[in-house]
Parts: structure tokens; C-alpha cells; sequence
């Protein structure tokens, strides 16, 4: 026991001698940095100078003002660092202050509606009431609490919507003629558009936009500027008399609180976005609802759109749940269930996107879940007769879709040659298909067939946009020999005439390269 106390001396004598000799050195290192080495600094200085000449003085003066800079310059941002830091600090504990005031009133608040219900109950009780008038005059008075502790909501804006739909009917009641199938509806959507807003567009691009509402949930529509990318869905939205909602995306949108707004914790208000407000009102309507992303890669659309677009593959339409805020309030809106907005089957999202410096290149994830159609030339005049928009219901459009599936399913020889198409791209290519672009061509090739186009022409389409875009991130000059071998492979399968768009592409990549 006492060789182990005289061990225990000397372990704590030590210790504590070498923490003395850190802050000694510590302090030296300091006395050295700003007392000792100055004078040395200073005595090798008059030593070096004594050989100096005219040129030398003239570089030790620019030396010593740039080195002087340089330390006010460290000093004033230390300074302002710290002033920063101390006001951020203030402001810091100003909210403090402020949250525990507001919850030292809640507490207030509601110990005097405690008193309120207790003098009450009180002066009920004085009445003399029968045991049925109390229990009527008790409810009266829970109803009236209920809706005084409602409070202003949070949500102001779709709190207006839901005023605005409160009477309004919002079931769609269709016209004979009105009823129609999917190549009368391209035809008249093209005369509408001509007559009615002066917008002229092709059949092909019309039965492709028809095509990708059956096949996603999500367009893209691609090209230069000024071919009428946000003028298409727009007249769509006249087209079936329910505006189409377009948003404009901005180049700060980093996640999805940008694009759908967030909840303000110290004014405990939520921050309402277009986009919201666009979603939260479909959930009123029984018609068609497009809502517009305009120039969606002006910043990355994975950042803020990838959780939509992964809900919108849920197999499970009640499962398409849009979180908003973590729990639900009296106040908040109508259509809320515990927080969350169900996003309707009425509703496309488009987004448009133009390929330039000042933009993003949309990534493989977005494309695969979405229907790209680009738009690169504008289309000729169209003289057509004065034709009016439709009323449609969401159920009747999806009816045509699934009638076309009936009428025009994508043929055994179509997969047949599908698979082997996709069996040469997968082992010279290292790019394969996959079930989610298979599924889109199912769903994509007998609408558009419906629409007044062939099943070639279809497949041509949908094939150029979604596989052999693809090919854009290989190593093209190494891959001259299976290009053309593809395009041969091309003209086996499909016929020569046949297969344009892929045919053109394949031309675009042997010349550039």
C-alpha cells in the first residue's frame, strides 16, 4: 500500500509538471512569436541592410506595405468574425426569450379558459337547469371552445381554396359529343388550338403527348427555345377548360421544401408554394389537371423532384401520400390526412426543358421515369374550322386509355423483335431496356396507335427517346463498328423505311464522330 501511494504521488507530481510545461512552452512559443523574435527579426534586418542598394530598398518598402495590408486585413476579419459571432448570439437568445414568453402566455391561455369553463359551470349550476338543458348548454359551450381554439390556420392560402370549393359542384357531366375517341380527340385539340389560340402543332407530336399520358405521370418536354414547349401543355389546359398551372422552377431549388414549401417553427406558419397550391386543388376536381415545371433543369430535378417521382411509381394510388407537415391541426386544410396531401390519379406533371449553357443535364434517373418528347421545329399554319374545347372527366380519358390497351396491344412480333433489339444493345452496348422502359412501351405504343399512328412509327418514337439517348454518356468513337451494325440490325427487323427517328440518330452519331 505505500509503494503504491509513493507511485501515486509521483504519477500526480508529474503529471501536473508536464501540464506546468505545456503552458510554459506555450507562453514561450507566444513571448517568441511576438517579443523575443521581433528583436532578432529586426537585428538580421539592419544586418542584411547595410548591403542594400536603391533596388533593394524599393522591394523592402512594397514588401513591408503588402505584408502590413495582410495583417489588417487578418485583424479586420477577426474582428468581424467575432462581431458576427456576438450578434448571432444575441439574435440567438432573443428567440429564446421570445418562445419562452409565447409558451409562459399559452399557459396563461389556458389556465383562463380553465377558470372561464369552471365560472360557468358555476353559473349553470345557479340556473337550476334540468340535467338534459345543462347537458345541451355544456355542449353549446364545447363547440364554441373548439372553434375558438381553432385559431387562424397556417395554411392561408388553401385554406382559400377550400372556401372557394366549399359549394361548388366539381362533378363533371359530359356531352354527347363530347364522347369521343382518342384520334377525333388529336384532331380536335389540333383544330382548337388553331382556331381558338393560334397555335399550330403536328399530329405526331399530339398522339406522342396523349401516348405519354397513359405510359407516366411525368413528361418532359425537350428542345431549342421558342418551338412552343409551355404553349403545348397550356393549350391543353384551355383545351379541356381547366387551366393548366405553370410554375416556374428557379435555379435556387435545392430539395423539395423549395418546390413544396415548409413549415416556418417561429412564426408556426407554413411557407405556401404555387406548386402546392396547384396539387392541393386537384384534390377538389374530376377532370384533367396538368401542372406545368417550366424549365425544370434550371437546377437538378433529382434534387427537388425525385421523391414525387418515386411516389409516382408506387403501384398503390392510395399509397401516393405527399408529406407536408408532421402532424395535423384543427385549423388545417380539408383535404389533409394526418399531415399528408393524396395526390389524385387526375393529375400530369410536365415539366420543359431546353438544352443550353444555362442548364442542367437531366439525369438517367428522371428520364426513366418520365416520357420525354422533344420539340424542335415549330409546325406550318393550320387552316382550321372554328372548333370549341372539351368537357371530359379524368374516369372517361381513362377509359380511353384502357380501351386502346384492348384495341391495339403491342403485337407478338413487336416483342419479338424488341428482345433481340435489346439482347444486341445489351452485350456490344452495356444498355439494357428494363422493365419500368418495357412496361412504358406497353402502355405507350397502342395509345399512340389509337391516336391515328402505326405501331412502328410508335415504337420508332419511344425507342429513340428513351434507349438510344442512352448512349450519349458511352465512348462513341470506340463504338463506330456496333453502331453500324445496330442500324443494319435496324433495317432487318423493322424494314428500311421503317425506324426513322432511331436511323437519323445513329447517322447524327457515325458523322459527328
Amino acid at each position: 500500500m505505500v509503494e503504491f501511494a509513493r507511485y501515486y504521488i509521483n504519477f500526480i507530481r508529474d503529471f501536473f509538471a508536464n501540464i506546468g510545461k505545456f503552458f510554459e512552452n506555450l507562453f514561450k512559443a507566444f513571448a517568441d512569436l511576438l517579443f523575443n523574435d521581433i528583436v532578432e527579426y529586426f537585428q538580421k534586418f539592419i544586418l542584411s541592410s547595410s548591403q542594400y542598394t536603391l533596388l533593394d530598398w524599393v522591394m523592402a518598402f512594397v514588401v513591408l506595405i503588402i505584408n502590413l495590408a495582410f495583417m489588417i486585413f487578418l485583424v479586420l476579419k477577426l474582428y468581424q468574425w467575432i462581431s458576427r459571432y456576438i450578434r448571432f448570439i444575441g439574435r440567438e437568445m432573443e428567440k429564446d426569450e421570445l418562445l419562452e414568453e409565447i409558451s409562459f402566455l399559452n399557459e396563461k391561455t389556458v389556465e383562463l379558459i380553465e377558470e372561464k369553463n369552471k365560472i360557468l359551470a358555476l353559473k349553470v349550476s345557479n340556473l337550476g337547469l334540468s340535467p338534459e338543458e345543462q347537458r345541451k348548454a355544456d355542449q353549446a359551450f364545447q363547440e364554441e371552445q373548439d372553434e375558438s381554439f381553432k385559431g387562424p390556420s397556417r395554411f392561408t392560402k388553401l385554406i382559400a381554396i377550400d372556401k372557394e370549393y366549399e359549394n361548388r359542384m366539381t362533378q363533371i357531366r359530359m356531352k354527347e359529343e363530347d364522347m369521343i375517341n382518342l384520334r377525333e380527340l388529336v384532331t380536335r385539340f389540333i383544330n382548337f388550338s388553331a382556331s381558338k389560340l393560334g397555335l399550330f402543332y403536328d399530329r405526331k407530336i399530339i398522339s406522342a403527348f396523349f401516348a405519354g399520358f397513359a405510359s407516366s405521370k411525368t413528361m418532359i418536354l425537350e428542345g431549342i427555345s421558342g418551338t412552343g414547349k409551355t404553349s403545348l401543355p397550356y393549350a391543353m389546359g384551355k383545351f379541356f377548360g381547366n387551366d393548366s398551372k405553370i410554375i416556374a422552377v428557379q435555379p435556387s431549388w435545392r430539395d423539395r421544401a423549395e418546390m413544396i414549401g415548409y413549415l416556418n417553427e417561429f412564426t408556426k406558419k407554413f411557407n405556401e408554394t404555387e406548386f402546392l397550391e396547384a396539387i392541393y386543388e386537384t384534390t377538389y376536381r374530376d377532370d384533367i389537371c396538368i401542372v406545368v415545371l417550366d424549365e425544370m433543369n434550371l437546377a437538378r430535378v433529382e434534387y427537388y423532384f425525385a421523391e414525387l417521382l418515386s411516389l409516382l411509381e408506387m403501384p398503390d394510388a392510395d399509397q401516393w401520400l405527399i408529406d407536408i407537415v408532421p402532424s395535423t391541426q384543427p385549423s388545417d386544410p380539408k383535404h389533409f390526412t394526418k399531415g399528408k396531401i393524396l395526390l389524385p390519379q387526375n393529375v400530369w406533371f410536365v415539366g420543359t426543358a431546353n438544352k443550353d449553357d444555362s442548364t442542367f443535364t437531366i439525369t438517367d434517373k428522371v428520364y426513366d421515369r418520365a416520357t420525354p418528347i422533344e420539340i424542335n421545329t415549330k409546325s406550318s399554319y393550320i387552316d382550321a374550322p372554328p372548333t370549341n374545347g372539351i368537357t371530359m372527366s379524368n374516369d372517361y380519358f381513362q377509359e380511353l386509355f384502357r380501351q386502346a390497351l384492348k384495341d391495339h396491344p403491342l403485337s407478338l412480333k413487336a416483342i419479338q423483335y424488341l428482345e433481340r433489339l435489346d439482347k444486341f444493345i445489351t452485350e456490344n452496348l452495356k444498355v439494357t431496356f428494363g422493365n419500368r422502359i418495357m412496361k412504358q412501351i406497353r402502355a405507350f405504343v397502342p395509345v399512340y396507335v389509337a391516336c391515328g399512328g402505326s405501331e412502328y412509327e410508335a415504337l420508332d418514337y419511344i425507342v429513340a427517346r428513351k434507349i438510344f439517348r442512352k448512349f450519349e454518356s458511352l465512348n462513341l468513337p470506340f463504338l463506330q463498328t456496333e453502331i453500324s451494325e445496330l442500324s443494319g440490325l435496324l433495317e432487318r427487323l423493322f424494314g428500311k423505311n421503317s425506324f426513322v427517328e432511331c436511323q437519323a440518330y445513329l447517322t447524327t452519331i457515325k458523322k459527328s464522330y
